[in-house]
């Protein structure tokens, strides 16, 4: 079957609707097996599953996705179907963090590109692999970042960092910074950098009620990139290359998408495109 990655450029905080809530923070939704930030292949789905254009004569919303629950008790199908395309999680790439030396400075580890790799370099002739730990994009010299401070003799050159920032979109000039950390200390800074607002609960009158509380609200923090896969199921029967075909026309019918909760306070805005490259995985 052929995979397809595609790409978010976060320009909002996207809060991936996590059910977790420890004290007054409401967390988002986390990898098992990390604990790092994602955005679920359901809430992408059911995303492009709205955006897809229906009608009775090409019924493309139950071809591409397979029907509902409610096709199921409204119109009388028998059974649930599954359709054509299948959605993978969108997991960071290259997370954003500030810099009192350098503005801001987006960052990796090897766990992070080593999963995105597997995928992007069965498209290449000649493959990558994950750069060694330090290695940043300004070469030797003193680094701060936010609870972390490098010195030059601690950082080495970078040369071809641009192979790791995907093609396809301005995102490929907006990220002028590229640091690679150790796994363990780009799960920190992470976890340390996510975007957090203070709510206030109030009463009528919009004024702060006898039992006002606050809560902190977690997010991935905008200007961060994020790819999720994607690709055709095996009920495509032959038109596989269809499916996928008017999925890019879905895709490539917006340039910004909204992902995630709280729509109503913009959160969750994002740049969406598909690399254009086909990618072979053996079935």
């Amino acid at each position: 079957m052929n995979t397809h990655l595609s790409y978010m450029y976060l320009l909002s905080p996207l809060h991936t609707g996590g059910t977790s809530q420890e004290g007054n923070l409401v967390g988002i939704a986390r990898e098992s097996h990390s604990d790092l930030p994602h955005l679920s292949a359901s809430g992408i789905r059911g995303r492009l599953r709205a955006s897809t254009p229906d009608s009775k004569e090409n019924n493309q919303q139950k071809r591409l996705w397979g029907n509902t629950i409610e096709d199921v008790q409204k119109n009388g199908d028998s059974n649930l179907t599954q359709g054509a395309l299948w959605i993978g999680d969108a997991a960071i790439l290259w997370f954003p963090v500030p810099s009192l030396s350098h503005g801001i400075v987006w960052i990796s580890s090897p766990f992070l590109l080593r999963r995105w790799l597997r995928l992007y370099n069965q498209s290449l002739a000649k493959p990558l692999s994950p750069p060694s730990v330090n290695s940043f994009s300004k070469g030797k010299v003193k680094l701060y970042l936010k609870d972390a401070i490098f010195q030059s003799s601690e950082l080495t050159e970078w040369s071809n960092w641009k192979d790791y920032i995907p093609k396809g979109n301005l995102v490929a000039d907006t990220i002028d910074k590229a640091l690679i950390l150790s796994d363990e200390d780009c799960q920190v800074l992470i976890q340390t950098c996510l975007w957090r607002q203070v709510r206030v609960n109030l009463g009528e009158g919009k004024v702060l009620a006898d039992n006002a509380g606050f809560r902190y609200d977690e997010a991935i923090p905008p200007e961060t990139l994020m790819f999720f896969p994607w690709g055709s199921t095996t009920s495509a029967n032959g038109t596989a290359n269809v499916a996928c075909s008017d999925l890019q026309t879905i895709l490539s019918s917006q340039n910004i998408w909204q992902f995630g909760g709280q729509e109503s306070l913009g959160r969750g805005l994002v740049e969406l495109w598909t690399s254009e490259l086909k990618l072979k995985v053996k079935s």
